[in-house]
């Protein structure tokens, strides 16, 4: 049954017997190619709660909480905290849900999931939007990132939350009182009323450790951004961005030159995708998809 936020909630199990989570919007309405909505680490199917339905005013959209985030359960072993799991678990939930093919919006750990479709499952997969992430990752948003990764916090308010998330997300200056209120319902849960953490503190352990990032001992995603092919692909960079340089960014131009990349002002890691520019940024690759899609 369709909620008052206008999805209806999914549950399927995963290969390995787990139970997880996602939003389904309009699931009848359209033909186009549905879009499938992944979050980042530490975050869940409601970071796209605000552009969700403006999305799915045209197609079919779904938005997941990968295992250990949000009303999907937890893992009993923390090791399976990986991207290429994750994947799978995707794989699962369109199996599920009987959809062959989708576009994918993936922001930062949802964006590394998207690049492994496009290597491993590329038949199902019409198009890549890359939401602050690429195949290289700073070394500051990295530690940045593990600096709180499963700290569970006692927060007392939900004031003193917003100043937590003021302090470990740079780069968000513009955002007025009720806006930073907003980011705080989407990334904690309220328990008894006070916020916390919506995730799986063990996420902590398939994270590279400090000396892992500061040597430079992370994976390098070359090699799965160059699978996306002639696939649609754009990529969106917060301005204040300190996980996906600018750099990175003309070198992702450089190995495709059909890449739409769009900075969004007034933003860090990551944008909201609300932003009247990444919204923008949205209806130009959708348009390349369905274009594509129509071709094929």
């Amino acid at each position: 049954m369709t909620n008052a936020s206008g999805y209806e909630p999914v549950h399927f199990q995963t290969d390995d017997g787990l139970r997880l989570f996602a939003r389904d919007y309009s699931p009848s309405q359209s033909g186009l190619t549905p879009l499938l909505c992944l979050p980042g680490l530490t975050r869940n199917s409601k970071d796209f709660e605000t552009i969700a339905p403006w999305l799915a005013q045209t197609r079919r959209v779904i938005a997941p909480d990968f295992r250990g985030r949000g009303l999907s359960h937890h893992a009993s072993d923390p090791a399976s905290y990986r991207p290429d799991v994750e994947l799978i678990d995707m794989i699962s939930l369109l199996n599920f849900l009987a959809i062959n093919r989708v576009a994918v919006i993936g922001t930062s750990r949802g964006g590394i999931v998207g690049m492994l479709m496009a290597a491993f499952f590329h038949g199902r997969l019409a198009g890549l939007l890359l939401n602050d992430v690429g195949p290289e990752l700073d070394q500051d948003g990295l530690l940045r990132i593990r600096s709180y990764l499963g700290v569970k916090r006692e927060f007392t308010s939900w004031e003193m939350a917003v100043a937590t998330l003021k302090s470990s997300n740079k780069g968000f200056d513009s955002l007025s009182p009720y806006e930073w209120q907003a980011f705080a319902q989407r990334v904690f849960k309220p328990v008894n009323g006070l916020p916390r953490i919506d995730y799986d503190p063990a996420l902590l352990n398939t994270f590279p450790s400090a000396e892992d990032i500061t040597a430079g001992r992370v994976a390098n995603l070359w090699e799965l951004f160059g699978k996306a092919g002639a696939l649609p692909v754009s990529v969106l960079r917060g301005e204040h961005s300190d996980l996906l340089s600018a750099a990175t960014v003309a070198a992702m131009k450089q190995r495709n030159a059909e890449l739409d990349a769009t900075t969004i002002p007034n933003r860090g890691h990551a944008p909201f995708l609300d932003e009247a520019p990444a919204k923008d940024a949205l209806t130009r690759w959708l348009a390349r998809v369905d274009a594509k899609e129509k071709g094929r």
